[in-house]
């Protein structure tokens, strides 16, 4: 299984310039964690709930005049749309992600989250489980 199988493609993306109210609006809408920052079709950023909290809310800034690109992690670490799902989980880890962008050919085509990863290692154990239980003895 690939990365391309477990993306969400509906990517909440908002542009440098984009006032971070603007961003947490369409967190809000969206019903999302973060928001990719694109140039084009390229990520350049992420900004996500945390870093509202912590760099606009907690430091006092003007989230009219802050922007995305103030408050943004820039050069987010991403993953291309064929690596596997272990290989995205390990990247995950040694970069202390739960968010990635995933590109094809360095354009922003999806993204997958900790929360991903989660619900289909749930599902997976769930399986197996039920493997189990069908091969044991009652009790």
């Amino acid at each position: 299984m690939t990365v391309r199988d477990l993306m969400r493609e509906d990517v909440v993306t908002a542009t440098p310039g984009t006032t971070v109210a603007e961003v947490a609006e369409l967190a809000r809408t969206e019903n999302v964690g973060s928001v990719v920052v694109v140039d084009g079709d390229e990520p350049v950023g992420i900004v996500t709930d945390r870093d509202i909290a912590l760099r606009v809310v907690a430091d006092g800034a003007d989230p009219g005049s802050t922007t995305a690109s103030d408050v943004m992690t820039a050069d987010p670490t991403t993953v291309e749309v064929g690596t596997g799902i272990m290989e995205v989980s390990r990247e995950m880890v040694g970069a202390g992600v739960r968010r990635m962008p995933v590109v094809d050919d360095g354009g922003l085509v999806g993204i997958v989250t900790l929360d991903d990863l989660n619900r289909l290692l749930v599902g997976e154990l769930g399986n197996l489980a039920g493997v189990i239980a069908g091969e044991s003895p009652p009790y």
